[in-house]
């Protein structure tokens, strides 16, 4: 029988009570006990398996609950850690859904997610301690603020630190404090403008918290993002953190192969050729690893969508790939040239924090976007797309940053299939006519442009950019994986003579023999621009 999937289910308490398919993380637990750091950071892409594995965390650990039922059968209680379950006061924190427009609303979402576990806590503490003792007393004049909405910045900036010096005082045992997608605050504050309004609260609440806490036995946090050494977070030297490049917890976010199958083998269908390159492709330190969001509604649907890319906007990767300088541009273009490319990477730094080439490569990492395949040394890595589903969302990212539209790049390519060439140059003299924000590049910015434009054509070709063949090396190459449709050869020209510069480009590729190695129809083209004006010359060549 078919277990329901827990497609938008994020508590693992409901999971397990409902019966839902679930793939046994649970080894997390003994890992986060063995880790002797205080303050531990786990950064992942956004639908990675956080939140399930953080309230997982909480319903081990949590005193004031019963949770061996749900664990029943689960790895973790066939180790030496199963008899800690419910042994310690526990702090739960999802900042997840913090998503507001203005600093007031954000203040108003996360006292309501403060106020839930104050209250939790005072349906225990009420009756049982005395009031009026400092910490107490404190405690629940706090209560009754969040629980009206009322409490200021800087009392909500104090509660973190305050809750667990009660609850240590209460139980005598240190708290683990658990939050979930720290940053989501930060970056929708970044977002929205207020940013810079919001740095001395999110120092002092994140700081006091977790910064040498007397009461406080340990932390773990997740996120997108890495906390900085800088600014918000100066105070805080004690958080170990582990990135996507890090070995350390690697398994116990998305599926790997083997889980994968097992998945979809469930719900009768198979782990393909199609399917792995749609939603696999992701390292995580030395583990090859499966999107779970994609891979869940995909055994739900059956049908090969781009289910991961479209629960979000997006926005910070989009605008800040967008306005990118041109140092990052030719990474960037390099990248979806040849589907690898080695860049500069700091991973140490928000981009949020430090706007840098190195940080926005480090964004991109963080959330998924591109994938490590080699760490080179500590700045350099080898990165690639990890898949044809977020190949699909840089298509869009490319048609923001050239002012084009995706549809006019289909017809675009669709006429050089057909070998249309007068419907191709109608459809590229009105790209570049609209792409006049692209031309600031200072050298060959019509090849980029082109470039960037082929990342569209995954599948079904292959695309390189000044890679030798024949006698030199061509402008671009797209090599066809199909007989279906014709190799191309495209080199550029440019200067005010534009007959004469596209039968030299033309001649250039025929001459040097640009198509080398091709096995077929091979169209060959040469363009020649100058500004906005472009002619064009081509030749169909077999061999």
């Amino acid at each position: 029988m078919k277990k329901p999937l827990p497609i938008g289910t994020d508590d693992f308490k409901k999971i397990r009570e409902g019966g839902m398919y679930y793939i046994d993380k649970t080894l997390l637990i003994r890992d986060v006990i063995q880790n002797t750091n205080e303050v531990s950071l786990i950064t992942r892409p956004r639908r990675f398996g956080k939140t399930l594995n953080m309230t997982m965390l909480r319903e081990f650990f949590d005193i004031s609950t019963d949770s061996r039922d749900i664990f029943n059968g689960l790895s973790i209680m066939d180790t030496e850690y199963g008899g800690l379950i419910n042994t310690r006061p526990t702090v739960f924190l999802s900042f997840k859904d913090c998503k507001e427009r203005t600093k007031n609303n954000l203040r108003d979402s996360i006292n309501n997610i403060l106020f839930m576990e104050y209250d939790k806590y005072f349906q225990i503490l009420k009756g049982n301690v005395n009031e009026s003792e400092s910490y107490y007393y404190r405690f629940f004049a706090l209560y009754e603020k969040l629980r009206n909405n009322k409490a200021s910045f800087n009392e909500i900036k104090r509660s973190l630190h305050l809750l667990e010096r009660v609850l240590y005082d209460y139980y005598k045992i240190k708290p683990i404090v658990l939050i979930d997608e720290y940053d989501q605050p930060i970056i929708s504050s970044f977002e929205y403008g207020y940013f810079g309004q919001l740095k001395e609260f999110f120092s002092g609440f994140y700081g006091m918290a977790l910064k040498g806490h007397e009461c406080l036995d340990q932390a773990v946090l997740t996120g997108i993002q890495r906390i900085v050494k800088e600014s918000i977070f100066s105070q805080l030297n004690n958080v170990s953190v582990f990135t996507v490049a890090n070995e350390r917890y690697s398994k116990y976010f998305g599926f790997d192969s083997d889980e994968a199958e097992k998945l979809l083998s469930h719900y009768g269908r198979s782990l393909d050729e199609t399917v792995k390159n749609k939603y696999n492709g992701y390292l995580f330190g030395q583990t090859e690893i499966y999107n779970p969001w994609s891979l869940l509604n995909y055994a739900d649907s059956g049908q090969l969508e781009n289910y991961w890319i479209n629960t979000s906007t997006n926005y910070l990767v989009r605008k800040s790939v967008c306005e990118a300088g041109e140092y990052f541009k030719k990474s960037f273009d390099r990248l979806i040239a040849n589907g690898i490319a080695k860049v500069s990477v700091d991973l140490e730094c928000s981009f949020i924090e430090i706007r840098h080439n190195d940080t926005l490569w480090g964004l991109l990492i963080n959330s998924g976007y591109v994938t490590v395949v080699e760490r080179i040394s500590n700045v350099f890595m080898n990165v690639r797309i990890p898949n044809g589903e977020v190949r699909d969302e840089f298509i869009k990212i490319v048609a923001d940053r050239t002012n084009v539209q995706s549809q006019d790049l289909q017809l675009m390519f669709q006429c050089l299939f057909y070998k249309d060439m007068d419907g191709f140059m109608d459809v590229y003299r009105e790209l570049v006519v609209s792409c006049t924000s692209y031309f600031d590049a200072k050298e060959n910015a019509y090849h980029m442009l082109f470039l960037g434009m082929c990342i569209s054509l995954n599948n079904l070709y292959k695309v390189t950019s000044n890679i030798e063949s024949g006698y030199g090396r061509s402008d671009i190459r797209l090599e066809s994986f199909s007989n279906d449709r014709p190799h191309i050869v495209i080199e550029f020209k440019q200067g005010e003579d534009l007959e004469a510069l596209k039968d030299e480009a033309l001649r250039q590729i025929c001459e040097n023999e640009y198509y080398a190695g091709l096995d077929g129809e091979v169209l060959c083209i040469g363009i020649s621009h100058d500004k906005k004006r472009c002619a064009l010359a081509h030749e169909i060549v077999t061999i």
